[in-house]
């Protein structure tokens, strides 16, 4: 049977994520979300690596990429499971670069090995990491063993930054369409304007051919009219 546990409280301007509403507690923290799967009467129960990352449902395993996260799950473990647990992290041994990596591809800018998992040794291939849920510390284990290690999903906020709805591209188009559109109406209105301006100036001038000296043909006939009519 569920059991719910305590939302965390933000402080005021921080809340302003959308988490998934697939009727799981997920936990926003940063700009992330965060379920933490629970056992029977709050005890962890015994998964593989691949059975904890088929409780996601879609979502990852939980990557810590910070001090400050590995603060958090530090913090809210207790509030899900009883006892210290580990937890199992997203990650992986990949053999061809001999180091470990996040699920989604990307190298560990935070680190937190414990000591007995820090030195240096030859690691079979099918070696995961789970986190310590009280300390934080990493430790490697065996990815297809039964071991009683916490889940937690985690997934990216729905919500833009500041809390703003993230913009889809449907509305993103939708409003560079309008703006082309209504650039081009103005455009059209604009030469149409410029047009009627322009032939109101053409028939306000009368039009006038320029003066043109007479020919000789044209002067000899004049002469000629002027010499009859003194006749």
């Amino acid at each position: 049977q569920a059991v719910s546990h305590p939302a965390v409280i933000c402080p005021i301007g921080r809340c302003t994520i959308d988490c998934p509403a697939d009727g799981r507690t997920w936990v926003p923290f940063g700009q992330r979300c965060y379920h933490f799967v629970h056992g029977e009467e709050d005890m962890a129960k015994s998964y593989t690596i691949e059975a904890a990352k088929s409780l996601c449902s879609g979502h990852e395993l939980v990557s810590v990429q910070s001090a400050e996260e590995s603060d958090f799950i530090i913090k809210y473990s207790p509030q899900v499971w009883k006892g210290n647990i580990h937890v199992w992290l997203g990650m992986y041994y990949d053999s061809d670069d001999e180091d470990f990596k996040w699920q989604d591809e990307t190298g560990l800018s935070f680190k937190n090995w414990g000591n007995s998992s820090s030195s240096p040794e030859l690691i079979p291939m099918d070696t995961c990491v789970a986190m310590h849920s009280t300390t934080g510390e990493w430790e490697k284990v065996s990815c297809v063993e039964n071991l009683e290690n916490g889940v937690v999903c985690e997934t990216a906020e729905k919500a833009g930054k500041n809390g703003k709805p993230a913009t889809s591209p449907l509305l993103s188009a939708l409003v560079i369409l309008s703006v082309v559109a209504i650039m081009g109406i103005s455009a059209v209105f604009w030469f149409l304007h410029q047009k009627h301006q322009f032939g109101a100036v053409l028939t306000s001038f009368e039009y006038h051919p320029p003066f043109r000296a007479p020919t000789s043909d044209e002067a000899c006939l004049v002469e000629t009219e002027e010499t009859d009519d003194m006749a």
